[in-house]
């Protein structure tokens, strides 16, 4: 296992944020390296993997959101959008295509620091050591593929974001599991924006396992209190 520092990719088409959040993030022991375009990025992307990127939504080459889909989809890193769009709907729609979390500009460097410490505060030796295929109630879930597949053979792909709570789950099955809990072991700032993105996130699972949304079997919310999982979980 490598022991260098963790690896921070920058996608902003603005210099002037690039290099404060390049500074920002070198300051704090990061390696980062900065891209002013998509294709720039995409092309860095299959020569090496950082852990985190931080991708601006306004670019001028690529739609900000596809690449954020696409990445949520494709890659192992997490995913922060930094972006001057405010609008709730907006920083749903990030969060709905499989964003970890949204900043939004203006901002300081610190709090970029530590919403980027937050994401990578399980460590990776315990995240390489742990199983990556989880089974339950007729579906399989592989978390170095991103990837379920269900009773029927239909392979469902997830983001990196709805893996982490769905590990959160299949770790802990029929114990309840309370916001703050998920906030303490997912990182994140507590608030309104992170019971959103956890909203969300839920949903999504919930659809991508088939659940009665008025009525669901395995994600049950126990309302006041969080969340349990119902299923059969065997590991390994």
């Amino acid at each position: 296992m490598s022991d260098l520092p963790p690896h921070v990719a920058i996608l902003d088409d603005e210099p002037e944020i690039r290099r404060m959040l390049s500074d920002a993030l070198t300051e704090a022991g990061f390696r980062t390296t900065s891209y002013a375009r998509a294709t720039e990025f995409e092309a860095a992307l299959k020569r090496s993997s950082p852990d985190v990127c931080l991708v601006d939504l306004g670019l001028p080459d690529r739609d900000g959101l596809a690449l954020v889909h696409r990445l949520a989809l494709e890659s192992g890193a997490a995913i922060i959008i930094i972006s001057g769009r405010a609008q709730v709907q907006d920083r749903v729609t990030g969060l709905e295509l499989g964003a970890d979390d949204y900043i939004i500009k203006p901002f300081d460097p610190a709090e970029v620091v530590a919403r980027v410490r937050a994401r990578l505060r399980k460590p990776r030796a315990e995240a390489e050591r742990s199983p990556h295929l989880a089974r339950f109630n007729g579906w399989s879930a592989h978390f170095d593929r991103y990837l379920l597949i269900g009773p029927d053979g239909a392979e469902v792909p997830f983001s990196h974001a709805e893996g982490e709570v769905l590990r959160l789950f299949l770790e802990a099955p029929k114990r309840l599991i309370s916001r703050a809990q998920m906030q303490e072991t997912l990182g994140g700032a507590a608030g309104d924006s992170f019971d959103r993105a956890m909203d969300v996130r839920i949903s999504r699972l919930r659809t991508k396992l088939g659940e009665d949304p008025k009525n669901p079997r395995l994600i049950k919310t126990i309302y006041g209190a969080g969340y349990i999982f119902l299923g059969d979980v065997a590991w390994g």
